[in-house]
Order: C-alpha cells, then sequence, then structure tokens
C-alpha cells in the first residue's frame, strides 16, 4: 500500500529547532557572556535532593533511581534517603571547604519532611530551587491540565513555607516536560528553568504567559549518567570534567563566558567513597585560570547584564 503524498510533509520544518520556544542561533554568534572579575568559564554545582515513593506509580515512566524490586523495595529506598539524611552533609562539607555557591534543587516533598535540611542549606549560603513535587509526579503532554498546575503551586509554596522566599528557577522532575509546561511554569511565578540540555549559555525562551529563561544544564557529567548508567569509574569522571574546563576556557577566551554545569544526587556523589573523586573534580575545575564557581541565579544575572 503507498503512503500517501502528505506523508513527508512536515509543515513545521523550518530552519533550526522545529519550535518557536526560541530563534536558532549558532552559539558562537549569541552576545558574549559576561562573568563577574573577568572570569571565563562559571562553574555551575547542581545537587539534586529528591523523595522516591516506595510505590511509585511509574506514570509515564519511572525516574532514574526510582524503586525497582517489587514492594516494599526498602533497599533502594533507603539507599535514597539515605542520601538526604548522610550524603547531602557530605557534599556541604566539600562545598564549604572549596567555597563554591551551589543550586540545591528541592522536591516539595523533601522540602515537607526535611525542612532542617532545607534551612541548613539555606544557612550555608547556597541557592534553593525547585524541583517539582517528587519523583513520582512526571510533568509531560499527557498530565491534567489541573495536576500540573497543582505540582507547581503546592512545590513553590511549600519551599516558600519553609525558606520564607519563592524559588526562581525550576528543574521539573527526571529532567521531563509536556509541550505546555514552560507556559504553566511562567504563570505559576517561576522566572527560569533548566530542563532543556543545549548550549553552554543561558537562552531566552518564550511562553504564552512571558519570556522565560533556559539555563544551560548539561546531563553529560551529572553523576547518575556517568557512575551509574556509563558505569565508568571516580577517576574518569574527575578527569572529564577537568577536560571539559580546559577546553571552556579556551572558548571562552575566542567567544565570551561559559557555563561548566555539573549535577550531584546525595545517594551517588554522597556515598563515603565518592566524596574524594568529588572534590578531587571540583578542584581540579577551579584550578584552571579563570573558572569561577558560581549559582545559577548569579549567572542569570550576569547574562541580564
Amino acid at each position: 500500500m503507498p503512503l500517501p503524498d502528505d506523508y513527508l510533509v512536515y509543515p513545521k520544518r523550518r530552519l533550526g529547532p522545529d519550535h518557536e520556544r526560541y530563534d536558532a542561533s549558532p552559539v558562537r554568534d549569541r552576545a558574549p557572556l559576561v562573568l563577574p572579575d573577568g572570569a571565563k568559564v562559571a562553574l555551575w554545582v547542581n545537587v539534586l535532593l529528591e523523595f522516591f515513593p516506595l510505590n511509585p506509580s511509574g506514570k509515564p515512566f519511572k525516574a532514574p533511581g526510582a524503586m525497582q524490586t517489587p514492594y516494599p523495595d526498602l533497599r533502594h529506598y533507603t539507599t535514597r534517603d539515605y542520601g538526604n539524611r548522610v550524603g547531602v552533609y557530605r557534599i556541604l562539607k566539600v562545598l564549604d571547604r572549596l567555597g563554591i555557591p551551589a543550586t540545591f534543587w528541592a522536591q516539595g516533598a523533601v522540602a515537607e519532611r526535611y525542612p532542617t535540611l532545607i534551612r541548613d542549606i539555606q544557612a550555608a549560603g547556597h541557592e534553593i530551587g525547585a524541583h517539582g513535587w517528587d519523583t513520582d509526579t512526571i510533568h509531560h503532554t499527557a498530565m491534567d491540565e489541573g495536576a500540573e498546575r497543582k505540582a507547581i503551586a503546592d512545590t513553590l509554596a511549600t519551599l516558600k513555607d519553609v525558606t520564607g522566599t519563592a524559588p526562581q528557577g525550576w528543574l521539573s522532575p527526571a529532567r521531563a516536560e509536556g509541550f505546555a509546561t514552560p507556559d504553566r511554569l511562567k504563570e505559576g511565578g517561576v522566572e527560569w528553568f533548566a530542563d532543556w540540555a543545549h548550549d553552554e549559555l543561558p537562552t531566552a525562551f518564550r511562553t504564552t504567559a512571558g519570556d522565560l529563561t533556559a539555563m544551560p544544564l548539561s546531563d553529560m557529567l551529572d553523576d547518575w549518567q556517568i557512575l551509574v548508567t556509563y558505569r565508568r569509574p571516580e577517576e574518569e569522571w574527575v578527569a572529564q570534567v577537568a577536560d571539559s574546563a580546559d577546553w571552556l576556557v579556551d572558548e571562552a577566551d575566542r567567544f565570551g563566558g561559559r557555563v561548566l554545569s555539573l549535577t550531584l544526587r546525595p545517594h551517588i556523589s554522597g556515598q563515603a567513597y565518592r566524596i574524594r573523586p568529588l572534590a578531587d573534580s571540583l578542584e581540579q575545575a577551579l584550578a584552571r585560570p579563570g573558572v569561577r564557581a558560581m549559582t545559577g541565579g548569579a549567572i542569570l544575572d550576569a547574562w541580564r547584564k
């Protein structure tokens, strides 16, 4: 049976991405990012504070790290919980020793269960961003509109109750979105988000409620990606972070400031045997000339200037 003539006709085909969220442009043609104090590369450390329900629905998919064995999967549940009770404090100690301000992405369910943890992070001078309600509340296009709006509002309100301030930044659980999620985030009061892994510069992002800023959070140096999915040894991770810093410093000399993002999970990077490699990777990146640690909000401020 032959295909219809319109089978290969795609009306949204255009130069660059097939959507209107932002204009297509090579990263080399963007306005240069001017970082404070002559810095060339912003080292952006992101720490995820996630809650994994013991009985996830798994719809529309299971988030990375979700329960794996038949109910009750107490082995994986307690390992994830270990991250929010033990591992995260090891990471905080490393960040404090190296003088690194980081962005901690907290889920509403974590703030509800561990308000002291959120306040400890805030007292240490780190930035708190919103990371959705929990890992089983996955945003996707088939998600009920009211349910998505409620998840956004509940997350922002719970974090505000704990910290005194509603977060301006958002990272969706499992970094999953529906087509309308950016519009609903902006309507809810979010100013920037980090779900899209594109470029190494912030990007102006159109929504029906006004512009958001898409922050460049790569998943290529994500601890889950490197250490769990790819099963690479910790020393390779250290080398990859250092190599990325070298390359971005070189590019910054020609094109302006760049962002080197690193994503950590306390139940992964906060394990006792991984804390030293984590510290090594951060120290090596900071040893490169012109590399400065910044939060997402500080990078956004520099970009807006």
